[in-house]
């Protein structure tokens, strides 16, 4: 297998990862594509330095020769996929989580203790 079908399979799982497996949804939200830009920013920083010098080389035959910045676009790919999977499984894995930060620092209540009340509400 070459790297660009690698790459597109390795896509392919991150987004059904995400939209059916943990259902994240990940990829519907602007939060998702404002901090992937961030990302691929500095990717295309780094790989654009790293197949540019030439630290990193690849083979003609693996690839399909569409480059941006110097940097095969199944690089692009590949983190995409990366980026997605790991930030679907974050979300997932941090559900239910404490979401404040006075909540994650209260000792845990015994059960059926009532439910302290806030101040203000």
């Amino acid at each position: 297998m070459n790297y660009t079908a690698s790459a597109v399979i390795g896509l392919l799982i991150a987004v059904l990862l995400d939209l059916a497996v943990l259902r994240t949804r990940l990829l519907r939200r602007r939060s998702f594509w404002v901090a992937y830009a961030i990302v691929l920013f500095f990717q295309l920083i780094t790989n654009g330095i790293l197949t540019g010098l030439p630290v990193v080389r690849y083979d003609r035959a693996a690839i399909l020769g569409v480059r941006i910045v110097y940097a095969p676009v199944e690089d692009l790919l590949f983190g995409f996929a990366l980026i997605t999977a790991t930030l679907s499984l974050w979300a997932r894995l941090s559900r239910g989580a404490p979401t404040t930060r006075h909540a994650a620092h209260e000792p845990p209540r015994p059960r059926g203790a009532p439910t302290p009340r806030t101040p203000g509400r």
